[in-house]
Order: C-alpha cells, then sequence, then structure tokens
C-alpha cells in the first residue's frame, strides 16, 4: 500500500497558477504510475493526467497545455502545476496511485490503489 498526501490547493483568481504536491510513502513512485484526478460538487470524478515511472505523461483533453505533471524522485513526490486556471477547474484534487502500473485505460479511477485525501482548489471569475 501506499500513502500519498496532498497539499498546495488554495484559492486563486482566473487566470491564476496554483502548483499541487502529492508526497508518497511506502514505494518508490518510480515503480508505479501516479495520477491526478478532481471532483466537483455534484460531478462524478475526473480524470486530469498521469505519469508512468519512465516519465511518460499523458492528460485529458481539458487540461492539456494549462497543467503539467512532474515528480521528483528524489522526494518520491508528484506535482500538478496548474496555469490558466478557469472557474471550471475548481474542485477538489486527489492524487492516486496505480500499483500494477497500467498500459491503458490509465483514466480509468477503478484501476488505482491508492488515493489521497484531497486538496481544494478555488477558482474565482
Amino acid at each position: 500500500q501506499v500513502r500519498l498526501v496532498e497539499s498546495g490547493g488554495g484559492l486563486v483568481q482566473a487566470g491564476g497558477s496554483l502548483r499541487l504536491s502529492c508526497a508518497a510513502s511506502g514505494r518508490a513512485i518510480t515503480s508505479i504510475t501516479m495520477g491526478w484526478f478532481r471532483q466537483a460538487p455534484g460531478k462524478e470524478r475526473e480524470f486530469v493526467a498521469a505519469i508512468w515511472g519512465s516519465g511518460a505523461t499523458y492528460y485529458w483533453a481539458s487540461v492539456k497545455g494549462r497543467f503539467t505533471i512532474s515528480t521528483d524522485n528524489a522526494k518520491n513526490t508528484m506535482y500538478l502545476q496548474m496555469n490558466s486556471l478557469k472557474p471550471e477547474d475548481t474542485a477538489l484534487y486527489y492524487c492516486a496511485a496505480d500499483l500494477a502500473s497500467r498500459r491503458y485505460n490509465i483514466h480509468m479511477a477503478e484501476g488505482y490503489d491508492s488515493w489521497g485525501q484531497g486538496t481544494q482548489v478555488t477558482v474565482s471569475s
């Protein structure tokens, strides 16, 4: 099992930036796939981005070009740099770990084994 702790959420104006962090313990993130999801009130959990141990990344269309997922392997920490934020980005953001490191369907939440508690991102217009 992997323990995940998110941080970095907050309130920002539209067009602004935030960087979320996800500190992992119990397993080296280079050996697993890590992902970010978000859930807005009244909506289903939505995939945001994922990063494999190789460094390969995958983004959902709604954030591609604005968000960047990365890792600091020495710190065993994943990041999500969010630029050009929009009010529709407002949500509770979760990090997750896929211990099997799937090659396909990485956007599906069912394949992730461990989840953080979430960090709130609010974008005002």
